[in-house]
């Protein structure tokens, strides 16, 4: 393969934005109406994610040991799609086209270097569903409990029909009767439960459509699926060391779940909770962060605000404050929120003495295909 020649090629493509997944999904379904049925009836949240998709590939097409993984989680999850074996040809014929409609210098060499590269991506994605096939697609799941706690947050309860394994930490993505074949990554804000039940954040944005008709449209009793669990957050079972948790807005979800398995699974630790938003607003689940709190002697909490100079809590970015209370060199540290609230969190504590390979992040940001080893997606 020309990883170079693949690269400028996916680039001149990648230059045309919105017309190349149009052009895309266009032959796509002209070529093999069969798979129209595995998208959503609206293609307009959809169109960005092959692309994205693809330029996660292409910036690790030649590290296959970080490659390999994505591709096989990629595999695993596509599944609840309804993606089978016979698919992939078709998806490869209309990506090529694609390639070659928007590139001018395209020619038979790149052509069998595209060719190879899809064959070998198809290849791993497959075996990887084959291996998983014992196991569900999907979980059926029922909302039990839903709490709007502010005008764009919503805490859901949902039981699951079958038990769902995952570690505190990891997510899951969810279909809502409302957004039929639209799915979106959320992590559970609890450990795994006798009941079966997951504690869901979901915070309603701008052009979310899932998220919009959690918070707003979902109802008790409302039917949901759930996809297979994925993510790097989990704790370190090898580590017994101390743990500073911090979070920016509905990353607040894995930290909590990560506090209720110390509680559930041990070992005795000190635990420290960060929770960073503009304002006092912005804590929607304060009354439980106190429950918590009280109930566990090792947990300390911290809730602090960036933009309200009037509030009682602690001021400053949430990083500031975090290093404010420190040290933190003994610690394993994780982090989730938005990108910059993370970016800015892991350089501070790595300039304070926190070894990166004891630091773990999870980033919460809009538009991107899938949870990769680099974040997750939320809308």
């Amino acid at each position: 393969m020309d990883i170079p020649a693949m690269r400028a090629s996916f680039s001149k493509a990648a230059a045309h934005g919105d017309q190349v997944p149009l052009w895309f999904y266009s032959h796509l379904f002209l070529t093999h109406p069969e798979t129209r049925d595995m998208f959503p009836v609206s293609m307009a949240h959809q169109r960005d994610r092959l692309f994205a998709a693809l330029g996660e590939v292409m910036a690790r097409v030649d590290d296959l040991d970080a490659l390999v993984p994505i591709l096989q989680q990629l595999g695993r999850d596509h599944r609840k799609f309804g993606a089978l074996a016979a698919h992939y040809p078709a998806v490869g014929g209309s990506l090529l086209a694609t390639l070659e409609h928007f590139d001018d210098d395209w020619d038979d060499e790149i052509a069998a270097s595209w060719t190879e590269a899809y064959g070998l991506i198809a290849d791993v994605m497959i075996g990887a569903a084959d291996e998983d096939a014992d196991s569900p697609p999907w979980w059926d799941g029922e909302v039990v409990g839903h709490d709007r706690r502010t005008v764009d947050v919503a805490v859901l309860t949902v039981r699951t029909t079958q038990p769902l394994s995952w570690l505190p930490g990891q997510a899951v993505s969810i279909e809502s009767e409302q957004r039929p074949r639209l799915w979106r990554w959320y992590s559970p804000a609890n450990a795994p439960r006798p009941d079966d039940t997951l504690e869901l954040h979901v915070k309603a944005r701008d052009g979310g459509p899932v998220s919009s008709a959690l918070v707003r449209l979902a109802r008790v009793g409302d039917p949901v699926r759930l996809g297979p669990p994925v993510g790097h957050l989990a704790l370190d079972t090898a580590s017994d060391r101390d743990l500073l948790l911090v979070a920016g807005g509905t990353g607040l979800a894995p930290m909590k779940a990560l506090v209720d398995q110390v509680a559930r699974q041990g070992p005795p630790r000190r635990v420290d909770l960060f929770v960073g938003a503009r304002t006092e607003d912005g804590f929607y689940d304060r009354a439980d962060l106190r429950r918590l709190e009280q109930e566990h002697p090792w947990l300390t909490v911290t809730c602090a605000v960036s933009q309200e100079k009037g509030s009682t809590l602690e001021h400053g970015d949430i990083a500031d404050v975090v290093l404010r209370h420190g040290p933190w060199t003994s610690r394993d540290a994780y982090v989730a929120g938005n990108p910059a609230t993370v970016e800015d969190t892991v350089v501070r504590l790595h300039q304070h003495g926190v070894p990166m390979a004891r630091i773990r992040t999870e980033v919460f940001a809009p538009s991107r295909p899938s949870p990769t080893v680099d974040g997750k997606v939320t809308e």
